[in-house]
């Protein structure tokens, strides 16, 4: 036996090993099943299909001792003839343990076939040769098949993705084929949802979008990922026992996603508020989407920023959704209140934010102007002293006093 090339038998010695062929494969079939208590419990099909491989695997083996000079090359045939789903149903390892099996099988029963201790040794060669491309050939079988999920997986992550943006209704999309879809990639239906955006991290991508799935999972959430351009969007699960009725937009900051942001570019991440689940995720994408637009206004704004931190650079930009959230946080609470609340306001912020200016133009005591202004502080949750606060107030007034009804119009 060369180093490169199969070693050399005597025909009548391969006429014994392709007669002792079926009796091979039995063989190695008793011995899964003695040593693989897991190989019993196969189903019928799938057994059989191990019995094909392994048949055909014996057929190449006696086909390459035959040609002499060739190269092993048969041996990715074993897998190629086996029922498709084989793969799916039997892992790496244990195909891999199979292998291992057969080779050992082979071992024993080939070597007594040899006309002399010369061909025996050649055989013994050749049955480890063999196996070992055995088992290259599983290896890369595997391989291709992971491929394939993992190829097939990303096309189907970036259609749920974009449904979630873009409205489970376009094209005629429904509810359950998004479900569906999500669902065969391993998301629970019933989780709370939050979209996270920014601009994706250049360089090695590929790379930092696997940390991030890892750092996900090993915070016990799902992660559903997006790249649509210059913008990386994530559909982030909340943990089970968070109450989304409980969970302010706000409250999400560097500490809870912990190393995600590092997964993005430089430049703003928003962070949308949470959806009761994927159907209704469209709303978080959205307002994350326009807090990313807008994010240019608040130089200052943290890393990450709550998409309704930017109601107010969200509303000048043309947001008719963070207008109506502006009204209906200050506006409304504030009137339906009383007591002069809103006018209150009003004068302080107007004034520049002087307490005896605005006591005096209201014809109050400063201490009624204080106890109004903690009124709005408790019914809004800003404080009007705040210099940011006092922005989110004044142009919630504003939005007020337009009065502007744009509707939806915020197509991310």
């Amino acid at each position: 036996m060369t180093g490169t090339g199969p070693v050399t038998v005597s025909p009548a010695t391969l006429r014994k090993l392709e007669l002792a062929a079926g009796d091979l494969a039995a063989a190695c079939l008793v011995a899964m099943e003695e040593h693989q208590p897991w190989f019993a419990r196969l189903p019928a099909d799938q057994r059989a299909g191990v019995l094909l491989v392994t048949q055909t695997g014996v057929a190449n083996f006696v086909a390459w001792l035959g040609e002499r000079g060739a190269s092993i090359r048969l041996t990715a045939e074993a897998f190629r003839i086996a029922p498709r789903d084989l793969a799916r149903r039997l892992s790496l390892r244990q195909t891999v343990d199979l292998v291992r099996i057969a080779t050992d099988v082979f071992e024993r029963h080939l070597p007594p076939l040899a006309a002399d201790e010369a061909e025996r040794h050649a055989l013994v060669e050749a049955v480890l040769r063999f196996g070992r491309e055995i088992a290259f050939a599983a290896a890369t079988v595997y391989a291709g098949a992971a491929e394939t999920r993992g190829a097939w997986d990303a096309r189907l992550e970036a259609l749920v993705v974009d449904a979630v943006v873009r409205g489970p209704h376009v094209d005629g999309g429904t509810e359950d084929a998004l479900v569906s879809r999500a669902a065969a990639l391993g998301w629970d239906p019933g989780s709370a949802v939050r979209a996270i955006v920014g601009t994706p991290a250049p360089g090695a991508p590929a790379e930092l979008l696997g940390e991030l799935r890892r750092e996900v999972a090993h915070a016990g959430r799902s992660v559903l990922i997006g790249v649509q351009g210059n913008r990386l969007i994530l559909l982030l699960s909340e943990p089970p026992e968070r109450d989304p009725k409980q969970s302010s937009p706000g409250d999400v900051g560097r500490a809870e996603i912990g190393k995600l942001v590092d997964g993005f570019g430089p430049g703003p991440v928003v962070i949308g508020p949470v959806a009761a689940d994927l159907t209704a995720a469209h709303s978080s994408a959205r307002d994350a989407l326009a807090g990313l637009r807008a994010a240019p206004g608040w130089p200052a704004a943290p890393r990450p920023v709550a998409a309704d931190d930017l109601l107010p650079e969200r509303a000048l930009a043309g947001d008719g959704v963070a207008h109506r959230k502006l009204v209906e946080s200050v506006a409304v609470p504030l009137d339906a209140a009383g007591g002069g609340l809103l006018h209150t306001l009003a004068t302080y912020l107007e004034g520049g934010g002087a307490l005896e200016a605005c006591a005096r133009a209201l014809f109050v005591h400063p201490n009624t102007v204080r106890y109004r202004l903690r009124r709005v502080s408790d019914l809004t949750g800003r404080n009007p002293a705040d210099p940011r606060d006092a922005l989110v107030l004044r142009t919630a007034l504003v939005a007020a006093r337009l009065g502007i009804d744009r509707g939806p119009a915020d197509t991310p």
